[in-house]
């Protein structure tokens, strides 16, 4: 690796599933304004909206979007603005 391209200040941050409050902790560079404690140990909180505890790659789950629905709403919706 190149010298002095790489940061110094690597640390232990506690990161956050949000979609499921999964908690897990690494070590990271990243900049947080808010802190939690882990088995009693207070961390630096970064708060991520998906990772590998709810990514569909990972669990194997699909989400399935209701795109029928919403087209059927937005027809509706707009119907009377259709030209005769």
């Amino acid at each position: 690796m190149k010298k002095g391209i790489h940061p110094e200040n690597y640390r232990v941050v506690a990161f956050k599933d949000m979609s499921n409050g999964d908690i897990f902790l690494m070590r990271s560079t990243v900049e947080t304004k808010e802190t939690i404690e882990v088995d009693g140990v207070e961390y630096p909180l970064a708060k991520v909206e998906i990772s590998r505890t709810s990514h569909p790659y990972y669990t194997g789950k699909m989400k399935l979007v209701d795109s029928a629905g919403r087209i059927d709403k937005f027809m509706k919706k707009y119907a009377k603005y259709q030209k005769k």
